[in-house]
């Protein structure tokens, strides 16, 4: 089954995810870097490591299939993802699952890992990177830069003031992403919220498997306080508070029975997917969403930034990059200090609670920044103004006439 075959809506998250690579390409070429690099090292199945390594694989794979089939999305890995795994013998502590569920473990990462918990984990983990498409859709975010470079020319402020804020959210993650320096991008860190949400559908996995994650908060940390930095994997995924707390947060619901039949794994209540289940004669339960314009259309952005863009209602919400909360179109913030603003009556302008600046009810401000908005905007290049309607050619740049 070919990706255009199958919904478009990941099944752990409830959304459809940036993806504009071209499928038989873009698997193949995953495909061929594996077994290029497969081909380097001897590989040790048939060790009693390499058994212990195939035998958790087995299980996390076949933990991921029974799900998928008790929702009704057995379509998402049918004929798309050919699963496959090795224990390899080199010294570097690391793993990964290429997209279409190539995996591999370094030997160098079992006495670190140390039992069968801890090795589930790390292959959880890389799954469900898989899984989530992370790597499609920071591949397909570099390619949107390469395709949108004239028009990031006139910056993607610019463009969300012209009503294009959309091809604004996708210029700026495109602009931010790494060059692919090698075929090994596929293998470079992942953003934060990347991780967060791999540690999560990770530890989901490894408990469908029926291993043990409690101890998986303290393993990690413990790890990481050893010296991430010597540890190749460990310097790529970091521990930090906020990281732990969400593990021990997830081992807590999985304890009063998480819901994660009716509601997908990684859902954060503001999705506009709904799940409803149909009791038909094969037990299928199938994904729904309110609006077929929301099932079609790509309703978030790449993760590898730091807000969120989704629709709510029919309402534009951003999410704090740095906490987290809904921020609206409405809402102020002082350039000063970047601090909400609120009202006060009987006043004509606002007063930052902070800092006491004047914002006035006109001022306008970027909801990543807080950076105040000129709504004059100027050719970065020739310094010539650019107005609000304005159109400009996605190919060349050029301006264009109505």
């Amino acid at each position: 089954m070919s990706k255009d075959e199958r919904s478009s809506v990941n099944p752990f998250t409830g959304k459809s995810h940036l993806d504009l690579l071209d499928d038989d390409k873009f698997l193949k070429d995953c495909y061929n870097e594996y077994y290029k690099m497969i081909e380097e090292w001897e590989i040790l199945d048939n060790t009693d490591n390499g058994k212990l390594v195939s035998e958790i694989s087995y299980n996390l794979i076949k933990a991921v299939e029974e799900y998928l089939a008790k929702i009704g999305r057995s379509d998402y890995t049918k004929d798309y993802y050919d699963w496959e795994f090795h224990l390899v013998a080199n010294d570097t502590v690391n793993a990964f699952c290429m997209p279409g569920g190539k995996i591999v473990m370094f030997s160098g990462m079992l006495p670190i890992a140390q039992d069968a918990n801890n090795i589930a984990f790390i292959l959880g983990h890389e799954m469900a990177h898989a899984l989530l498409d992370h790597s499609r859709t920071r591949i397909s975010a570099q390619n949107t830069k390469d395709t949108l470079a004239n028009v990031a020319r006139i910056g993607s402020i610019g463009l969300s003031l012209f009503g294009l804020g959309e091809l604004g959210a996708i210029t700026r993650v495109a602009t931010e992403v790494a060059d692919v320096g090698s075929e090994f991008f596929l293998m470079k860190p992942f953003g934060r919220q990347h991780e967060l949400e791999a540690d999560k559908l990770g530890m989901m996995i490894v408990h469908w498997a029926g291993y043990d994650i409690s101890n998986i908060p303290e393993f990690w940390q413990r790890v990481s306080a050893q010296g991430a930095n010597n540890f190749d994997f460990f310097s790529t995924h970091p521990s930090d508070d906020k990281r732990i707390a969400a593990m021990r947060e997830l081992i807590v619901e999985i304890e009063n029975g998480k819901d994660v039949i009716n509601t997908p794994v990684l859902s954060d209540g503001s999705s506009t997917t709904q799940i409803k289940v149909n009791n038909t004669s094969n037990n299928s339960q199938t994904f729904t969403q309110d609006s077929p314009k929301n099932h079609e259309e790509y309703t978030n952005s790449p993760d590898i930034i730091a807000s969120e863009t989704e629709t709510i209602n029919q309402k534009s919400v951003s999410k704090c990059p740095k906490c987290g909360f809904d921020i609206y179109p409405e809402d102020k913030f002082c350039i000063n200090c970047g601090e909400k603003i609120k009202k006060e009556k009987n006043e004509n302008n606002l007063k930052c609670p902070t800092c006491g600046g004047i914002v006035k009810k006109e001022d306008k401000f970027c909801f990543n920044c807080g950076t105040k908005l000129n709504f004059q905007m100027n050719c970065p290049s020739c310094g010539k103004p650019i107005k609000a309607s304005d159109k400009f050619c996605g190919n060349c740049g050029s301006k264009i006439q109505s």
